[in-house]
């Protein structure tokens, strides 16, 4: 199967809130079929007479117009502590939270749900025994939602690798052991990594930690979603694939897909992860960015066939 490109609609929170406004955009602007909706869109935490129709409303508009989502993850509101909270009844309310996210991914046939695997605060990071146990009890939260996952019909869940050691992946290194651990301890259904190519903790002494065609090869075959962004050598943005941007960005397709297919890559998705600050006029030049991107890597990825009337 070959290479599939999506967007995450982390750029389109706040810019967009209608299920059809956003699909027809996603569809007819910015022209994909493939789509890592963020929990922003249909809120886990609403009220399930708000979140219902809004939620069939979703998956109507996506049938509609031949988008599919092809999963589901926290956005940038989301990158909260979750399952690394101190507190047992924040992490059992996030348990229950994801369930829900759960549901909605049924709902709109997708078939994978993901966050960060866990999020420590200072003082619990600090303390080695604190950090080992709430590692431990982080993974038995994740449990509890694979369970109800697996009932509903999911068939795998994925945790992003970060680029700070309470954020947990932030290494080659500590991905895979982590990503070791994860499978010795038998969740129901699979929990995979996916990775950011822009991720990497910068004080690192190993360049490779930082370098995004180490990490598309060395996860190639464990991460089935990798996020990717025009990415600078200081790390400064998760730039889209346009003109002014890829004229000094370090990511070029075929040298990006020959690294994954090194790594035993076939047919991952490439997932657009991009971000535009709340300026002008960067804020109004969102959609024909990504619609850029899109076409930058059309020629190279699936990008999937909207209905476009």
């Amino acid at each position: 199967m070959p290479f599939t490109l999506s967007i995450s609609t982390n750029p389109l929170v706040n810019r967009f809130a209608d299920p059809e406004d956003l699909i027809a955009i996603i569809a007819a602007e910015i022209g994909i079929g493939h789509v890592q909706l963020t929990h922003e869109f249909v809120n886990p935490s609403w009220p399930a007479k708000t979140l219902s129709p809004i939620v069939a409303r979703m998956a109507a508009a996506a049938d509609a117009n031949g988008v599919s989502i092809t999963s589901m993850m926290t956005g940038p509101y989301g990158r909260l502590n979750h399952f690394g909270h101190p507190d047992a009844g924040v992490r059992a309310y996030y348990v229950d939270w994801f369930k829900t996210l759960a549901d909605v991914a049924v709902d709109l046939g997708c078939p994978a749900i993901g966050t960060q695997f866990a999020i420590l605060t200072y003082r619990d990071f600090n303390d080695c025994d604190r950090r080992e146990a709430l590692l431990r009890v982080a993974l038995e939260c994740w449990r509890e939602v694979a369970e109800h996952a697996a009932r509903r019909g999911l068939t795998w869940m994925f945790w992003e690798p970060m680029s700070i050691g309470r954020e947990f992946g932030h290494t080659l290194k500590d991905c895979a052991a982590l990503q070791r651990w994860i499978d010795a301890g038998g969740l129901p259904i699979p929990l995979k990594p996916m990775i950011d190519i822009d991720h990497g903790d910068v004080s690192s002494p190993d360049p490779s930690d930082t370098d995004p065609y180490a990490w598309a090869e060395r996860f190639a075959q464990a991460s089935p979603i990798i996020h990717i962004k025009q990415s600078s050598m200081n790390k400064g943005g998760h730039w889209p694939f346009t003109k002014a941007y890829n004229e000094d960005g370090r990511i070029i397709p075929d040298k990006l897909l020959a690294s994954i297919r090194a790594g035993g890559g076939t047919d991952n998705e490439l997932c657009l992860e991009l971000a535009f600050r709340e300026r002008e006029p960067s804020d109004r030049e969102v959609v024909a960015a990504m619609a850029e991107s899109v076409a930058f890597w059309s020629s190279h990825t699936e990008v999937g066939r909207p209905k476009v009337a």
